[in-house]
């Protein structure tokens, strides 16, 4: 019997945290960045990234994250850093600018110009961002696989 066709992931859709309250969650993100709600409800809200989406949902049941985490790439890391400073939150020990949400998420800040992530130009155009660039290096790993972005 022929073996089945697998799918193959090619991305995230969204990633969802629970939080314990959907308006003090809203807050402090806000605090952190500059967001656009995609829809919000009492017991979820959700954050556009774009063609994906950030979804926050009412009711945290498990402990803090300790090294269970994702990492959130940004157009500016160190706006992020300054911002984290600012509302008095502390960056966990690393070499990573990780940190806890009040509620024991646990996000990594990653820059979108040194990773090989990469949003396509028409999504990038759609969110206001059509100058964001990659180092190098990132340009470099993606040319290694074969996804080198086009040099206009």
């Amino acid at each position: 019997m022929p073996k089945a066709k697998k799918a193959r992931a090619v991305g995230f859709n969204h990633i969802a945290l629970e939080v314990g309250d959907i308006e003090e969650a809203l807050a402090f993100y806000g605090r952190l960045f500059d967001f656009k709600l995609r829809g919000k409800s009492k017991d979820s809200a959700f954050i556009d990234l774009g063609d994906q989406f950030l979804a926050l949902q009412k009711g945290r049941r498990q402990p803090a994250d300790d090294g269970r985490h994702f990492g959130l790439v940004v157009d500016d890391k160190e706006a992020v850093r300054k911002a984290l400073a600012e509302a008095g939150i502390e960056p966990l020990p690393g070499r990573f600018l990780d940190f806890l949400d009040p509620w024991g998420n646990r996000i990594e800040i990653v820059g979108y110009d040194n990773i090989q992530f990469t949003k396509a130009p028409h999504v990038l155009r759609g969110m206001g961002l059509s100058d964001l660039g990659k180092s190098e290096k990132a340009i470099k790993e993606l040319a290694d696989k074969g996804m080198a972005p086009d040099r206009t």
